[in-house]
């Protein structure tokens, strides 16, 4: 493996992080409400499997106790 020197190093850096395409202020807000309104779902649908899976056991075990 050949290797580069600093400035050979940082050019090349430079012309990388040219190439990104950055995100907008507004894809960058959508996004981040996604995530959120997702999060509150999955924390949602576990709650509910919670409370079903809890109150089949406390069926299940009153039959049994």
């Amino acid at each position: 493996m050949a290797t580069t020197n600093p400035i050979q190093f940082i050019q090349q850096v430079r012309g990388e992080i040219s190439k990104v395409v950055w995100p907008t202020r507004r894809e960058v807000l959508l996004t981040t409400v996604m995530v959120f309104i997702m999060a509150a779902l999955t924390g949602a649908f576990f709650a509910l499997v919670d409370i079903l899976i809890r109150t089949g056991l406390q069926g299940v075990l009153g039959l049994f106790g």
